[in-house]
Parts: C-alpha cells; structure tokens; sequence
C-alpha cells in the first residue's frame, strides 16, 4: 500500500469515528446551556479542536505504519483510546452522566498519556505530534469536572 494511502486510511478512521459520534449526539448537545467554568470556549471550538486532533491520531498512527513500527501494543492503545473518546461524548451529552462521564475522561487522559509514551517509544515524531490532545483532554477533564460542580 502507498504511503498516500497509508496515511488517508489512518486519518479517515479517528475522523469519521469522531464525525459519527458527533452526527449521532447533537440533538442532545446541551453546552449553550449549562453553566461552564471560567475558560470555557465558545461552542464552535469544539468540532474544529477535535477535527484537528483526529487528524493528528490519523497522521500519527500513518508515522508508525509506514515505517513499519505498529505492533499490538500500539494498535491495542491507540484503538482503545479512540473507543474511550467516542464513548465520552455519548455518556456526556445524550445520559447526562457528568459525573460518570468526569472519571471516564480521566480513564482517556490515561490512555492518551499511555499512548503518547507508547508512540514516543517506537518514533518520537509520532509521541510529540499527540502532545497537544494530551493537552486538551485535560481542559476538557477541567471542563467536564466544572460542568459537573455548577449543574448538580
């Protein structure tokens, strides 16, 4: 398989995953109308983020096929992670378990640290290029936790 391919096959997952879940969720998107902590980003930012973070996971995941470097432990880390986040969403917005959902993402900070050093390992190209979901998997936790406190 050409490494074009490669990577459009390996960003097309995380992406369409992402774009399902969201399809599937948006009727009972309620963010516009909880009260949100400080530094909570306008609605918009959220489909534009994950777009950018999904893509990321594709090219990263693409780095380590390409170079032949995916082995179990990686494929099981990185599909896991992506289940976890999908998951996330549905039983933020549709259940309304914000609770639950505060230590679900936790469980997915984990994954995403776990993955980063998991990716580092192999190609450190393709650890760094996660950092930044890292990052916003844990404002999103900050978020989740604040909605959370200020909606019970």
């Amino acid at each position: 398989m050409s490494k074009f391919k490669i990577y459009i096959k390996s960003i097309l997952i995380p992406v369409l995953v992402g774009g399902f879940v969201g399809v599937a969720i948006n009727r009972f998107i309620d963010y516009d109308t909880l009260n949100r902590p400080p530094l909570s980003p306008p609605s918009i930012t959220f489909p534009i983020i994950w777009t950018i973070l999904y893509v990321l996971m594709g090219i990263s995941y693409g780095i380590l096929r390409i170079n032949k470097q995916t082995s179990k432990e990686i494929d099981s880390i990185y599909y896991w992670q992506l289940i976890v986040n999908a998951f996330w969403s549905i039983f933020f917005f549709v259940f309304k378990w914000r609770l639950f959902s505060f230590l679900w993402i936790i469980l997915l900070s984990y994954l995403v640290l776990k993955m980063i050093s998991v990716f580092y390992n192999k190609n450190k190209t393709a650890g760094i290029i996660q950092i930044p979901y890292l990052v916003w998997t844990i404002f999103a936790t900050y978020l989740n936790l604040g909605v959370y406190l200020l909606n019970k």
